[in-house]
């Protein structure tokens, strides 16, 4: 026999190997199926829940009446300028500094004037001295008049004589009154030269703050900025202690507002702080074009970081409140109260777990209920009924407006 015949083909490929490869890719499939219907399972039961934020309000809101805008006013400002004209030679604040009434804060160049001063204290020795000579005159008259007349009661001397001496008396007198009135003409030229000399000191008018300066040194100024290129006030101050807040008020809420009424202000460039204050006064007109009343609330608690010109909102109070109700507590929205076992819970969240959170429902300011979490914390809103403490929810996926 040929026993060629019983050589192995190596070449041809095994018919077991697809069936083996089929086999594993279909166990890897089914196990994938399987992963993925169990993520699937478990999401299925983790509610999918809506999320608010954790607020912060005021007790004293429950006493609220009306919400007014308005800004803060200075009701106490000047343009501080001066009744001489020249060059500003000294200037001695700037933007923001405080000053006392009567603080001398610039300075003109006044020699000008200042000649003038010395040339009418001048004239002042000049009119006491020829006073003097006048006063010496009339001594003189005087002692002749008397001469003259007991030298006439012995006749020895004419009636004419006599009456020279008296006329000389009574021009005497005249020199006086005259002399005395020129040293007051040049006591009141001097006076009026040193008012000069103190025009061109530029004091501050009343204490306060500097808020702008609109001069520099070498400016020239001038009475009401007459001329071209020149400068009228100097520097533009306020009194801090005269700050109010001026809001505008609908004419139908005037029932609601009275003077001295109580109200708490808030800044928005300080919105984490109330200040209390009263109003002061409303303003006995109606702007037609907007149907409100211009009223005025008058700052209690004094504050450096208030400025002019800051964004205010006041809130007015139907009473006095407590330091507590001015103290903020967190609130939430009555969407997420709920009831678990007959009491009154809210559902906090940490990550994706729930958190079941006691409340006092009696306890609320306005429509919300104070809760004890801080502020911009989690809540569920509109708990399912499923939900229990240290369950796991998704978040709802934010809706397009």
């Amino acid at each position: 026999p040929d026993l060629t015949r019983l050589k192995i083909d190596r070449s041809a490929a095994s018919p077991r190997a697809p069936k083996r490869s089929l086999k594993k890719w279909l166990w890897a499939g089914a196990v994938a199926v399987i992963v993925v219907l169990a993520v699937l399972a478990r999401g299925s039961r983790e509610p999918v829940v809506e999320v608010g934020l954790v607020a912060t309000a005021y007790p004293y809101q429950n006493v609220a009446l009306l919400n007014a805008a308005g800004f803060v006013v200075a009701q106490r400002k000047a343009s501080v300028s001066t009744k001489a004209s020249g060059r500003l030679e000294w200037l001695g604040v700037q933007e923001g500094s405080a000053v006392r009434t009567d603080e001398v804060i610039a300075k003109l160049d006044d020699r000008d004037v200042r000649a003038q001063a010395d040339q009418a204290k001048s004239n002042i020795s000049v009119a006491k001295a020829t006073l003097g000579q006048a006063e010496v005159e009339l001594t003189d008259a005087r002692a002749a008049w008397s001469r003259s007349q007991e030298l006439r009661g012995q006749n020895f001397i004419s009636q004419a004589t006599l009456d020279t001496a008296l006329a000389r008396l009574n021009k005497a007198r005249a020199g006086v009154e005259s002399a005395r009135a020129a040293v007051g003409a040049a006591e009141a030229l001097s006076r009026a030269a040193e008012v000069a000399v103190e025009q061109t000191r530029i004091r501050a008018p009343f204490d306060g703050v500097v808020l702008t300066k609109n001069a520099n040194v070498g400016d020239i100024l001038t009475p009401f900025s007459s001329a071209a290129e020149s400068k009228g006030a100097v520097v533009t101050m306020a009194d801090m202690a005269s700050l109010e807040v001026e809001a505008d008020v609908s004419e139908s809420s005037l029932a609601n507002i009275k003077p001295g009424q109580p109200c708490e202000i808030q800044l928005d460039a300080l919105p984490n702080e109330r200040f209390r204050g009263r109003v002061s006064r409303l303003v006995p007109t109606v702007d037609r074009s907007k149907a409100t009343v211009l009223t005025k609330i008058a700052f209690i608690d004094r504050d450096p970081r208030v400025l002019p010109e800051m964004a205010a909102k006041v809130v007015f109070l139907s009473r006095e409140v407590t330091a507590e109700e001015r103290t903020p507590s967190s609130v939430i929205s009555a969407q997420a109260l709920t009831e678990r076992g007959g009491k009154p819970v809210v559902f906090a969240l940490s990550g994706t777990e729930a958190r079941m959170v006691s409340v006092d429902q009696k306890h609320t300011i306005s429509d919300a209920i104070v809760v004890s979490l801080k502020a911009g914390e989690r809540v569920v809103l509109n708990p399912p009924a499923n939900l229990a403490d240290g369950s796991r929810v998704q978040l709802a996926k934010k809706q397009a407006p």
